[in-house]
Order: C-alpha cells, then sequence, then structure tokens
C-alpha cells in the first residue's frame, strides 16, 4: 500500500518512500521522481486523511476521485479547470459529486482534486481506494515501516 502525500509548499504529490529519524523521505509523483527529506516544520498531509463536504457526511477523497476517473474514463481531465470559471467548475464537479455543500467546497478545492487527479493518472494509479483509503488506526510511521 502506497502513502501519497501533499506538502504545503511544494508542488505536486508525494510517495512516502522511507522514514528517517527527523524526517521523512518522500519522492515525486512527476516524471522526475526525485527524492526529498520534509521535516517537522514541513506541513505534510496524506491524501487518505482528506475528505469532501457533502450536505449529508464528508466523502473520502479516494471516492471523490474515484468518481471523477468513472467520468473520465480514467484518463486525464477533459475540463481545462486551470481557465476554467467558477460556474464551469460548479457545472462539472457536481457530475462528480452531486450533493458537495457549495458554500464549503470553493473552486480552489476543486482545482486542486482535479490536479491531483491528473497527477495520480499520469504516475499510473488509478485503483484510488487501494492507495488511499485508510486502514484502521494505521498511521504514515506504520506505513512507512511496511515499505
Amino acid at each position: 500500500m502506497e502513502t501519497i502525500l501533499s506538502i504545503a509548499g511544494k508542488p505536486g504529490l508525494y510517495k512516502l518512500v522511507s522514514r528517517g529519524k527527523m524526517n521523512l523521505i518522500v519522492e515525486s509523483l512527476d516524471e522526475s521522481r526525485k527524492r526529498v527529506p520534509t521535516f517537522a516544520s514541513d506541513r505534510v498531509t496524506n491524501l487518505a486523511d482528506i475528505a469532501m463536504y457533502t450536505d449529508a457526511d464528508d466523502v473520502p477523497l479516494w471516492k471523490v476521485l474515484d468518481n471523477v476517473g468513472k467520468i473520465e474514463s480514467y484518463k486525464k481531465t477533459a475540463i481545462n479547470y486551470k481557465k476554467a470559471g467558477s460556474k464551469e467548475l460548479r457545472t462539472y464537479f457536481a457530475k462528480v459529486l452531486p450533493n458537495f455543500d457549495q458554500d464549503r467546497v470553493h473552486d480552489s478545492d476543486i482545482k486542486k482534486l482535479l490536479q491531483w487527479y491528473d497527477l495520480l493518472i499520469k504516475a499510473g494509479i488509478t485503483d484510488f481506494k487501494d492507495t488511499l483509503a485508510p486502514t484502521q488506526g494505521e498511521s504514515i510511521e506504520e506505513r512507512a515501516n511496511e515499505e
């Protein structure tokens, strides 16, 4: 099982490779596959811990990404989310997650989600449940020790 991370201030997504004494070693998911250390001062977020707001319960990110995958046939997104206006983004996202919370989900959240989807697809990750769904009580450190 892979641990996919987002690091505040650094573009893209990263795969957890190893754990050092005072840091984590991560590898970028882009073509460079560059390995870099992250430290306690970095804001690191595991994608398994992210959920999208809806009118009912929050929906785990892997389910939302899977919905995008079904719409896009697990290929790169057809919408140009970088240039799309608010109305176009929200209309598209309503197909992905019909009951998303209009007030709490911002355009930037939708753009970030679609950017992550494209990065994951480009990296060959299409089984979002297997890759991103957390297991009960598992932490990043435990996952690092398994790899």
